[in-house]
């Protein structure tokens, strides 16, 4: 196991579901429709890479290979999708425009799918216990 990773991924999760049940109950009167629904989405990204991190830190000594490199790519894109996702759904709320945190959802995002890739890719090149 990998706590560190573990650890993380909890995080996110309590984050996500506490920021999911703020988003469902307060900002549910304030937010316009696709606001919120931008909001929720952040939150479901965020909720499944949670998972995702969780499951690698749990299973990390399955692996023959380092998931420092997955896991800084996994968060820091996290980070960015979410939270510039949350910031933008709610920027008339906080009374400023965000506008600038739109190209770092994208980005965020090309994170988290180079962080995926990266994983299949050392899974493809490592050999399972099956195979040797």
């Amino acid at each position: 196991m990998n706590r560190t990773i573990a650890l993380t991924g909890t995080i996110l999760l309590l984050i996500s579901i506490l920021l999911g049940a703020f988003g469902a109950h307060a900002l549910k009167e304030i937010l316009r429709e696709e606001q919120l629904v931008s909001f929720e989405t952040g939150v479901r990204y965020q909720m499944i890479h949670a998972l995702g991190l969780l499951i690698l830190g749990l299973n990390a000594e399955r692996h023959k290979f380092q998931l420092k490199m997955i896991y800084w790519l996994l968060l820091s894109g996290v980070f960015l999708f979410s939270v510039s996702i949350y910031f933008l759904a709610m920027q008339d709320v906080l009374g400023m425009k965000l506008k600038f945190l739109g190209p770092i959802t994208p980005l965020g995002g090309l994170l988290m799918m180079l962080g995926w890739t990266v994983y299949g890719f050392q899974i493809f090149r490592s050999k399972s216990s099956h195979e040797q």
